[in-house]
């Protein structure tokens, strides 16, 4: 078994200790919870979460916005679907959107295998996680095209393969948290900026590697204090780890841990509302929402746009196969806007705009591993 499945295999055994058992039943528009219509003219998109589900305000949402509101113009509420109104989306794609929601790891197969049998026109998977599940269900179904967003697939010993069925997506994440760090590092005023992780695996790893390298590069004299939490599904457990890196006088918070991270940005709220002026940078999506006064921006990883393009491609027949890596450049990973004011912040902007172009032109390679250094 190749190290990566290991880490895997790892992680599954953690979050099925920590996660339910009930499974969210495909979901057409118009009735969560039902399969779809055989009458329904419209071709049917499928995608199975990751464990988090709808409503982490992080990666999970992300692939439902680019699925729901932007390929078939729906807004999802709990009585079901409705006509989305938004004029920035995308244009619609004529597609029914049917949602498997992931309780615990074991689910991924066989909600892929469900979307099989209920003859998708596309079987979606988001997260590293599900690269197991993916791979045995696209062998078995070889005529299915599918997606996988965050993983490439791997063979037993550790190396990218491809199968002619799958569009694998995976983000360098590390060039976003690099400009998070980046910002943390001149927004600082104690001098000392934290990160609270989820699980402490590569793909986290690449996460704090970012953010240590960008804080060094504009203040080099700050400490970093990074927490893991574990997991990725305890919102009480991130709320604590993110109040004990505040009590060690961190004035900045990197939180990058699923629905722990959710608890961080709490922990990060309440701080705020006592009065402390202390800021909070999110992942995946902005969740601004949640802390106006606190949340000082985000690493935005563009996976609503990953499947609205692969629904895209597959409605106009030019989805195939292979493996895609998407950073600044291809304008996979971003930073969300700045809406917060503090001093100095014009500058501070212009400083890390400064840095994303260098890194776009490649003049600077950002590192991948905690430790290493950006030339």
């Amino acid at each position: 078994m190749s190290p990566h499945r290991r880490v895997v295999c790892l992680a599954l055994c953690l979050l099925a200790a920590t996660s339910g058992c009930k499974k969210e039943a495909p979901s057409p528009a118009g009735s969560e919870g039902a399969p779809p219509k055989p009458s329904d003219s419209k071709p049917t998109i499928g995608l199975v979460l990751g464990l988090g589900g709808r409503g982490d305000h992080a990666f999970n949402d992300s692939a439902l916005r680019g699925l729901e509101l932007w390929a078939a113009g729906l807004q999802y509420t709990q009585g079901g679907y409705q006509q989305a109104s938004d004029p920035d989306r995308p244009s619609p794609l004529g597609i029914t959107p049917i949602v498997l929601q992931s309780r615990v790891a074991e689910d991924y197969e066989p909600n892929l295998q469900l979307l099989a049998e209920q003859q998708v026109s596309l079987a979606m998977g988001v997260g590293f996680m599900l690269e197991n599940a993916v791979e045995e269900v696209a062998r078995k179904n070889p005529k299915l095209p599918f997606l996988l967003v965050d993983s490439p697939l791997l063979d037993a010993k550790g190396r990218p393969l491809s199968l002619p069925n799958v569009r694998t997506v995976v983000f360098r994440e590390e060039e976003g948290c690099f400009l998070a760090g980046a910002l943390a590092g001149l927004v600082t005023k104690t001098g000392r900026v934290g990160m609270v992780g989820g699980m402490e695996i590569p793909l986290v790893k690449r996460y704090e590697a970012g953010f240590r390298a960008g804080v060094a590069a504009t203040n080099p004299k700050a400490t970093v204090l990074v927490n893991y939490t574990g997991s990725f599904t305890d919102f009480a457990l991130g709320k604590q780890v993110g109040q004990d890196l505040l009590l060690k006088n961190t004035d900045v918070l990197f939180a990058a841990a699923g629905v722990d991270g959710l608890g961080a940005i709490q922990a990060v709220k309440e701080a705020s509302d006592a009065g402390r002026s202390v800021y909070v940078i999110g992942v995946d999506s902005d969740p601004s929402h949640l802390a106006p006064q606190a949340v000082l921006s985000a690493v935005l990883k563009r996976v609503d746009l990953v499947v609205y393009e692969a629904i895209r491609d597959q409605r106009q027949g030019r989805l195939t196969g292979g493996n895609l890596s998407l950073g600044l450049k291809e304008g996979g990973i971003g930073l969300a806007p700045v809406r917060l004011d503090f001093q100095g912040k014009a500058e501070a902007l212009r400083t890390v705009d400064a840095l994303k172009a260098r890194i776009i032109s490649g003049e600077l390679k950002v590192p991948t591993s905690p430790g290493a250094s950006s030339p």
